[in-house]
């Protein structure tokens, strides 16, 4: 796994290369892992082929000039949207540019990470040939993203193990071209919900939407500005966070009206206090009769999907897009997850009483996620070189504990509100952290 340096970086997606270029900067060596043969995360694998998050239609939700990393924007010939093979190529192109390639081991996963024992850190990895070694290191970087296992309702529908049609999870999506003609049922009303529900719709025979809890779908753009543009203006930041709603439900109203009048249900909450769906299209494919909303899924009755209104239709494949569920089989137990499987780091960042063990882009921004991760990687190199200390671990836990506190007062508390962020809020935070 080569020469012995001081930092390892798990990971080589967008997260993974700002902390590169953030200790490479700093002239600090370092040494990245990827399982994946190649730079660009789940940005790549789409047109890999690959297992993953993504897929064929995937494009950034939020807007490019806020995307690309600081000094090096996207190309000025993407669109304010780029595809994922266009994000795939400006990440790997970065990479190159910056001089991290030669930093990274692909086809290399990191089966273990474990305290040495004298305050260094062994790392255990297995290359393409199977070939296993270990390392020792001062500083580990965690940036391996969250999108890991695939979460099922629990417990599936009664008669779920005798559905005569395909069943398969987001992770497992690719392309709608292979449910040609075919009758698909989509589960759930996140991002990728939408998307593959809208893509589906292009292909299949019939497309039906089953949803249990309405959320607040927001297009791109509103009043002619892409919405994460509108989240980072002076303007809006300026406002309290009910103004902010305020602001936003008056527009969501003039943009696109009342939910039900799609078929679908209304929000139980106001917005911002649960995950938002950017969609364009998914409202606009139900107006024009290409996909149907339903409600719950109730049972399964051989071909039959039976719905929880009562209403039944024959399907030939269910896609369950109903989120992942962390996982990091690789670290010490109880890191960073805690037994109620919420996230417990200080600042998002840094593992309490696990000192040189630190995570980039654990953290869930409604935005654009890179300057927050750019950020943390400069924040991470501080802490790496010396030039930044962590306080006492009761402190960071005090933190992490009124922090937890706060998100679950506003979003519930559950695995995904804990790395719940506000762009601006926690810019600053880091950003006093830099300057302490």
């Amino acid at each position: 796994m080569g020469a012995k340096v001081r930092v390892c970086v798990i990971g080589a997606g967008l997260s993974g290369l700002a902390v590169g270029r953030a200790l490479k900067e700093s002239g600090v060596d370092f040494t990245g892992f990827d399982r994946a043969p190649d730079a660009g995360g789940i940005w790549r694998q789409p047109g890999a082929g690959e297992r993953g998050p993504g897929y064929r239609t995937l494009h950034l939700n939020t807007a490019k000039d806020l995307t690309g990393y600081a000094g090096r924007p996207m190309p000025s010939s993407y669109p304010l949207y780029p595809r994922h093979t266009e994000v795939a190529a400006y990440l790997r192109d970065f990479a190159e540019r910056a001089g991290l390639l030669d930093h990274f081991a692909f086809r290399t996963e990191v089966t273990s990470v474990r305290p040495a024992g004298d305050g260094a850190w062994t790392v255990a990895g297995r290359d393409a040939d199977g070939t296993e070694a270990s390392r020792r290191f001062t500083h580990v970087v965690v940036a391996s993203g969250h999108h890991t296992e695939p979460a099922l309702p629990d417990p599936l529908p009664p008669g779920a193990d005798t559905f005569t049609g395909r069943t398969l999870h987001a992770l497992d999506y690719q392309d709608g071209a292979a449910f040609t003609g075919r009758r698909v049922v989509v589960v759930g009303l996140g991002a990728s919900a939408v998307d593959i529900a809208a893509d589906l719709s292009r292909h299949a025979a019939r497309t039906l939407l089953s949803v249990r809890r309405g959320l607040h779908i927001v297009p791109k753009q509103l009043y002619g500005m892409s919405v994460d543009q509108i989240a980072e203006a002076p303007w809006f930041q300026e406002m309290s966070l009910a103004g902010q709603r305020e602001f936003c439900e008056e527009a969501l109203r003039v943009a696109r009206g009342r939910l039900a009048d799609y078929g679908l249900p209304e929000p139980d909450h106001p917005v911002f206090s649960s995950a938002v769906t950017i969609s364009d299209e998914i409202l606009s494919r139900i107006r024009h009769g290409a996909v149907h909303p339903r409600p719950a899924i109730a049972s399964f009755d051989g071909d039959r999907v039976v719905f929880a209104d009562g209403t039944a239709e024959p399907a030939d494949a269910v896609v369950y897009c109903t989120g992942y569920r962390m996982d990091f089989p690789f670290l010490p137990a109880g890191c960073p997850l805690a037994p109620d499987g919420a996230v417990e780091l200080y600042r998002r960042v840094a593992a309490p009483g696990l000192p040189g063990l630190y995570f980039a882009g654990l953290v869930r921004p409604v935005g654009a996620i890179t300057r927050l991760v750019e950020a943390q990687a400069r924040w991470i190199t501080r802490l790496v070189t010396g030039t930044a200390v962590l306080p006492a671990e009761d402190v960071m836990r005090e933190e992490i504990a009124g922090y937890l506190d706060a998100v679950a007062e506003r979003y519930g508390r559950t695995q995904g509100s804990s790395i719940q962020v506000d762009v601006g809020p926690y810019l600053t935070e880091l950003r006093d952290a830099l300057d302490e």
